[in-house]
């Protein structure tokens, strides 16, 4: 196992460190216990991490642990994409062949991407990109390590962080943030001292230290005594004291340095101590022959590692030359012959960068030129997945505009290919910056078929057109997007769409105008509207395009969510025809799922229901994991809209398993939080609590984020923790922001403040909430979030009936309400069945509602699955049968009351058995005692109390309670005390609320129109 395992020091004994190589094996061995294990190691260039790891991985291999180590490979200034993912699994592949191709069955093609000996990634003739990509990617990954260290223990080292590609660093981060089973130890190291205020590491560690799973390491210098203790061990013999003073005076206690000064020492270099630390890295190279000092040369300017037969073309000396020159400079500690004998690296990076940084300008660029040509003439010098990357940075780095522009392009490609989109994006970048300097000969043979699929065609033939400097913003903006570097994005964008609007190019600029809505959206800057308007404007007239499909598609997207009606129907309807004409599968598609929900929210729900099962299944069976992901997030919202829960249910637990499969997390989070929806109509509450959290701790974006808070939200409200309710409410309304208002979103969380601000007896708020959500009126697409709003507010007002702090208003509100009411739709069970609950509350907020009306609504809800709004509706309907049938309403307050009991509804629950107490109603077979039927209305009230409470629902301070009941204010003050002790409420408010929710204390001469059901 130690196989893979570089030994890089050259000193024969371990000095110091001893609590930090305790805290590395105690991760190892909770590693092997079932802990995965995240650590950090940092420390300025020199200080020992190397050492420090070889020391940790030796005790590992000793212990039967497989170890794979990967580096962050450096060219010039550039990091390979995935790097030391790379090479870490290929380390891993040729130790446990056999399991590492069982764990990654099924998606090979994806993880091909990471280790190329998996397999051929597919390369589809028109490949969709999505913001997904890199997420699947990522999760495979995971999921790939979990597999491999479930029976065994890996310890996974991933070095010289600070030259990592930032797809390494989002990767490392994902597997930190989400690694939760498997015997596993991944360790980062990184230098310190390199990461300057604005080093793109430095991000990333502010990151990695909010993580308490992540522990960080800091290594420090030695002190004199270990610098002596080091020294004796590279002499073999104890050192003189004032050579160990010179020595750590010059060194600093740098364990690299140490070392370098005592082989200067044994080696009796004629110039004694070098005076700069740049001199004590070359002064051995220096001493070296001629040809070993030309090698030297060679490797430091070809990158952290070079393979022999790329050296031996470029070295332009003979075989045994070359041969002899390396053994010189192996011999000498200089250099090392890799871990898989293929090629050579300077043993210290330090060591590298000052004879790279000894090169003549003239020289540097001429041993690029050199690296590409050879790379050129023999592509196969390198590693395939290394080779594009390599070739592109030779090129650029020997100021060769005309053999970069081309080879930079190719690496772009190769780097989307890899979904390394932040390299992509910095190829690109470096693409346009090379463009003016390319002949215009070379531009024209360049062709948008071979750089830039993003880009739709636009009425050119992309195989005979050149490439054109707008198609590489177009391709820089979406890299941008699907890397998370949005604000880079968009300045792109921006100035693509002015580039293009420059030129009178309608489509290229309403396609730059697509572009820049989902940026503002994805960055909370608004709702991309605007931007969807003025593209719609631009191709309108225009002959059926690509991308007059793209923005159809699009703007029926937005419409779906913020405008579902008859334009947005109409859009959609267009968008599909437009993709068929121009033959567009996959924007077919997504127009195809928003039509069929916009037909479903226009009254034809079974025609529209059918296109999204139609499109569900060809997405299935095409193998298109983006459609996957979206239809089973988008049919069973539909579904669940209708009052077909369960039917919902059975998709969403498909989908579950289909993102799973393919590595959709972000797609699973959006799962979770709609069959939490389900489980919550169903009356299966638990495993709602665990869906909805399960999307949080999952999802990658804010908006699941939001909807996960949102149900965690309306589950504590219902279970009567009101405070934590109000936590996830603002929770939610963090997530979505205030830029992008959709009424899927600010509709349940209108009603969700309102029942909290109802509860906690903040009438006037309540309504403000309810006027807030209810501002821009209910159009078609929305009653499945309206009719839950209204009934909330219907109820406030039937409630808060007879409270003098409500009265200012109150008529006014209750015509708001019906008036909005008249407008919604019915046009299924579910709705219909809502809209006589509200037509119920309202009759109640009159103090005129019948049994009847209550029979009407309890009917409907029977006949949905809907437990928990049913046993509301019972609880209503029995309170209005108490004066002519007492037998059915025990019986429906018991079924109310059970029901409250099952899911765990603590307020209802309290509010059925209050209403069964003062009604004398046992709700259980067991007969009430002797106490119970003297007790006094409710809740354990006394009856002095219950004065007491009776003029706190009336809005009475304590003075003016004192001198109604001819006490002391002192002691009115302990009565409402004792009140809000026992009706569980933290203040007058609330406790007011809940005696007129309850009707503790009806308004005298009050009566109830009877009426039988």
């Amino acid at each position: 196992m130690l196989g893979d395992v570089e030994t890089r020091s050259v000193s024969p004994v371990f000095v110091g460190r001893a609590g930090e190589l305790a805290k590395l094996t105690d991760a190892l061995a909770r590693a092997t216990a079932g802990e995965p294990q995240a650590l950090l190691l940092g420390g300025e260039a020199g200080v020992g991490k190397t050492r420090l790891v070889e020391e940790m991985l030796a005790e590992a291999c000793r212990r039967e642990v497989v170890v794979a180590v990967g580096g962050c490979v450096e060219i010039g200034a550039d990091g390979l994409p995935f790097a030391p993912f790379s090479t870490a699994l290929r380390a891993l592949h040729r130790q446990l062949p056999k399991e590492l191709a069982a764990a990654a069955a099924g998606q090979e093609d994806e993880l091909a991407r990471l280790l190329p000996e998996l397999g051929e990634t597919t390369r589809r003739e028109h490949p969709q990109h999505d913001e997904e990509d890199m997420a699947r990617l990522f999760e495979l990954t995971a999921r790939l390590l979990e597999r491999i260290a479930a029976d065994r223990t890996v310890v996974l080292v991933l070095e010289d962080l600070h030259w990592s590609d930032a797809s390494t660093r989002h990767l490392l981060a994902y597997l930190f943030r989400t690694l939760r089973r498997g015997r596993l130890v991944v360790i980062a190291t990184y230098r310190s001292d390199d990461v300057h205020r604005r080093h793109p590491l430095r991000p990333f560690l502010a990151e990695l230290d909010r993580m308490r799973t992540v522990q960080r390491i800091e290594l420090t210098r030695f002190n004199r005594g270990e610098v002596r203790r080091q020294m004796a061990g590279i002499l073999s013999a104890d050192p003189q004291p004032a050579m160990v003073d010179r020595v750590f005076e010059r060194s600093d206690g740098n364990a690299f340095f140490v070392e370098e000064l005592a082989c200067s020492i044994t080696e009796d270099c004629p110039t004694g101590l070098p005076d700069s630390l740049r001199d004590i890295l070359l002064v051995r190279v220096e001493a070296l022959p001629e040809d070993a000092q030309r090698a030297a040369r060679i490797v430091a300017e070809g990158g952290s590692t070079v393979e022999y037969g790329l050296l031996l073309a470029v070295a332009r000396l003979g075989e045994d030359d070359l041969i002899e020159a390396l053994r010189a400079a192996v011999g000498a500690n200089i250099l090392l012959a890799t871990p898989d004998g293929d090629g050579y690296r300077f043993r210290h990076s330090l060591a590298r960068e000052a004879v790279s940084d000894d090169l003549l300008p003239g020289e540097r660029s001429q041993l690029n030129r050199r690296y590409a040509q050879a790379l050129e003439a023999d592509p196969w010098l390198v590693r395939e997945d290394e080779r594009a990357m390599r070739l592109a940075t030779y090129w650029y780095h020997a100021h060769d505009a005309a053999k970069a522009l081309p080879a930079v392009l190719s690496a772009s490609v190769e780097a989307r290919r890899r979904h390394a989109y932040s390299e992509q994006l910095r190829l690109l970048g470096r693409a346009m910056e090379l463009w003016d300097n390319a002949p215009d000969e070379v531009r024209a043979e360049l062709r948008p078929v071979d750089y830039a699929e993003v880009y739709p065609p636009c009425g050119c033939d992309p195989e005979t057109t050149p490439l054109r400097y707008l198609d590489l913003m177009a391709e820089a903006s979406v890299a941008g997007r699907l890397s998370g570097e949005r604000e880079h994005a968009l300045k792109i964008t921006k100035r693509g769409q002015r580039l293009a609007e420059a030129e009178g190019d309608a489509l290229r600029t309403a396609w730059f105008s697509v572009q820049r809505s989902r940026l503002v959206s994805s960055l909370g800057r608004g709702d991309g509207w605007a931007e969807l308007g003025t593209a719609q404007e631009l191709v309108r007239g225009l002959p059926p395009s690509a991308v007059h499909a793209e923005v159809l598609a699009e703007a029926a997207s937005w419409g779906m969510v913020h405008d579902p009606g008859p334009g947005s129907l109409a859009t959609a309807e267009r968008a599909v025809e437009y993709a068929r004409m121009v033959g567009e599968e996959d924007i077919e598609l997504r127009a195809r799922l928003t039509l069929g929900s916009l037909m479903v929210d226009a009254g034809d729900v079974e025609g529209g229901l059918a296109e999204m099962y139609a499109v569900k299944g060809e997405a299935v069976s095409l193998d298109l994991p983006a459609h996957v992901g979206r239809t089973h997030v988008n049919l069973p919202s539909v579904l669940e809209g209708v009052g077909r829960s369960q039917e919902a249910v059975g998709i969403l637990t498909e989908g579950i398993e289909l993102s799973r499969t393919y590595g959709l997390l972000d797609t699973e989070a959006w799962i979770c939080d709609n069959l939490a929806e389900s489980y919550v109509s169903l009356g299966r509450w638990d495993e709602a609590a665990r869906s909805a959290e399960r999307a949080l701790r999952i999802a990658l974006s804010p908006k699941p984020r939001g909807y996960g808070a949102m149900r965690c939200a309306y589950l504590s409200l219902a279970r009567g923790d009101t405070a934590k309710a109000a936590e996830h409410l603002e929770a939610a309304r963090d997530h979505f922001g205030k830029n992008d208002p959709m009424p899927q979103c600010f509709l349940p969380l209108g009603t969700i403040a309102l029942c909290i601000a109802a509860v906690q007896g903040r009438v006037l708020d309540a309504r403000a909430e309810f006027e807030h959500a209810a501002a821009e009126g209910f159009p078609p697409g929305t009653q499945r979030y309206a009719w839950p709003l209204l009934r909330a507010a219907a109820a406030l007002e039937a409630d808060t009936r007879g409270l003098p702090a409500a009265e200012p208003g109150r008529a006014e509100a209750l015509e708001r309400i019906r008036k909005a009411t008249r407008g919604l739709v019915t046009a299924v069970p579910v709705w219909s069945a809502h809209e006589r609950w509200v037509r119920a509350e309202l009759l109640r907020a009159g103090g005129e509602d019948t049994a009847l009306d209550w029979a009407e609504a309890g009917t409907a809800f029977e006949q949905v699955d809907r437990p928990y709004d049913l046993a509301r509706v019972r609880h209503r309907w029995a309170e209005a049968l108490l004066q002519s049938d007492r037998a059915q309403a025990a019986g429906l307050l018991r079924q109310a009351h059970a029901t409250a009991q099952q899911l765990g509804a603590r307020p209802l629950a309290e509010d059925v058995a209050l209403l069964a107490q003062r009604a004398r109603i046992a709700l259980t077979d067991d007969p009430p005692s002797a106490a119970a039927a003297a007790a006094g209305p409710a809740l354990g009230l006394t009856r002095r109390e219950e004065d007491v409470l009776r003029l706190v629902a009336a809005g009475r301070s304590n003075r003016l309670i004192a001198e109604e009941l001819y006490i002391s204010p002192k002691t009115a003050s302990v009565h409402v005390s004792n009140i809000l002790a026992k009706l569980g409420v933290s203040g007058r408010g609330e406790a007011a609320a809940m005696a007129h929710r309850l009707r503790l204390f009806p308004p005298s001469g009050e009566g109830r129109r009877e009426a039988s059901a």
